[in-house]
Parts: structure tokens; sequence; C-alpha cells
């Protein structure tokens, strides 16, 4: 398990590496936390099959694994899935594995990026509570996330973020609010890396805000097939080590 200094260590390393590099788009979303505004090409096709890992003061949590889909369903606008297999081994407490909390949702992208202008998008999303509340498998109840998300690229960068409001009913839960602000750069057609800045509001009435981070890179093995990986840590707040493996598959006409 690493330890939170190395990550911020590493932190500092990207991003000075970064800055030592002279400045074309790349993915955005996945493997980070970060979204973007940036729906799928019309009639083309995102599947993700990945695994998320959280160690935090209360224990460790995980998507082992979740399938994401995400289709261009009309000019700037996309449809949403992801269906998870949860885990979640409280400290002190019994483990248990099943099926989580299905979210749904829309991206709408309602302003083109020019020279001068970001990309601008919506992307509500629904989590349904399929997953079982007693075992921590779930909320309980559904939750929805209202974000606003902007997207500017330069040459080999590109840098995407914004936020949202997350209404979060249910004993003992608050609603929250969630920023991030993520910068990437592709090295090659072979590989980006990236990192992003993520700050959350306390989503419990006993909860901590968190100020946290994640690196990552982007690896791709064709036009098509592509592998995602991000780690790090809070800051300040309760999670202690959280990581992102995926394989992501796109195709359209």
């Amino acid at each position: 398990m690493f330890r939170c200094s190395y990550l911020k260590m590493g932190l500092l390393i990207f991003l000075w590496a970064c800055s030592h590099w002279l400045p074309a788009p790349a993915l955005a979303g996945p493997p980070f936390q970060t979204d973007d505004p940036d729906p799928v090409e019309t009639k083309h096709w995102e599947i993700y099959v990945a695994s998320q890992f959280k160690h935090d003061r209360d224990g460790d949590s995980a998507a082992l694994p979740q399938v994401e889909i995400n289709y261009g369903v009309f000019p700037n606008t996309q449809i949403h899935l992801i269906v998870p297999l949860a885990y979640d081994n409280p400290s002190g407490d019994k483990a248990h594995y099943g099926l989580g909390d299905i979210e749904v949702g829309v991206k709408f992208r309602f302003i083109q990026e020019s020279e001068w202008i970001p990309m601008v998008g919506l992307f509500p999303l629904v989590e349904i509570p399929t997953g079982n509340h007693d075992e921590g498998l779930g909320n309980g109840k559904a939750q929805f996330f209202i974000p606003l998300w902007l997207q500017k690229s330069w040459g080999p960068w590109t840098s995407y973020g914004g936020g949202g409001y997350w209404i979060n009913p249910g004993d003992g839960n608050k609603n929250w609010w969630f920023f991030g602000w993520e910068v990437q750069r592709e090295i090659s057609k072979a590989l980006t890396l990236g990192g992003e800045l993520i700050y959350k509001t306390a989503d419990t009435d006993d909860g901590d805000n968190s100020f946290g981070f994640n690196v990552g890179a982007i690896i791709n093995l064709t036009g098509n097939h592509h592998i995602l990986l991000s780690a790090g840590s809070d800051f300040s707040g309760p999670t202690r080590f959280q990581c992102y493996i995926g394989y992501q598959f796109t195709f359209g006409p």
C-alpha cells in the first residue's frame, strides 16, 4: 500500500515534468473523477470494464468490476449507464459483495469549443438504489448529481473541470458539492498523462470535507482499444488511497 507522502511527491514530480514540456486533444473523463462536457460522437459507443478501489479510515470499498456504456444518441448528446458489482469491507465488520447502485445519465454539450471559448456541457446523473444498503453496497435512496463541465485544448494539452451538487437523501446523509479540475498532455499517440485536484464537501452529518488528487495515464493500444489507470489520495480528508484500472473499447459507423 502506497503512503500518502509518496503520492504527493509523485504529483509534484508530474506537475514539474508537465511544466517543462512544450505545448492534440485526448480522451477525457475516466480514469479521473473529474468529468468533461465532450459527448460521444453520434452513433458511436464507448464501453468500459473497470475496477475502482478506495481505502479510507472506515475500511475498504471497491467496484469489482463495473461496466460503463456511453452512446452518442444525437449530435452533442450521449446517454450513459454504469452497472457495478460492489465490495464493502468496513473496519472490524463483515465484508459484503454484490450488485451496487446503478448509474444513468445524459451528457449534453450546449457550447462548442472555439479558439477563445471553452466547450461547455451538462451531465446530470441519477444513482438508482439497486445495491443492498444494509450490507453497505448502496445508498438506500436515489441520488442525483447536477454538474456543469468545461473543457479547452491547446495543441497536445487538454484541461477540463467544473463541479456540481449531489442530492443525497437518507438518514445521516446530507447534500454535498463536488469540484474538480484536470490537466493532461498527449505525450505520443500511444500515451497521455494527466493529473486532477478534487474538492468534496461532507456527504454525511458526521463526515468531513476533503481535498485530494489523482494522477493517471491513458494507454492507446490501438485506435479502439485503451487502458486507463489512475491513483491518488486525499491531502486532507478520509481517503488514504484510491485507484482505477480499466479497459475501454470504442467503436461506431
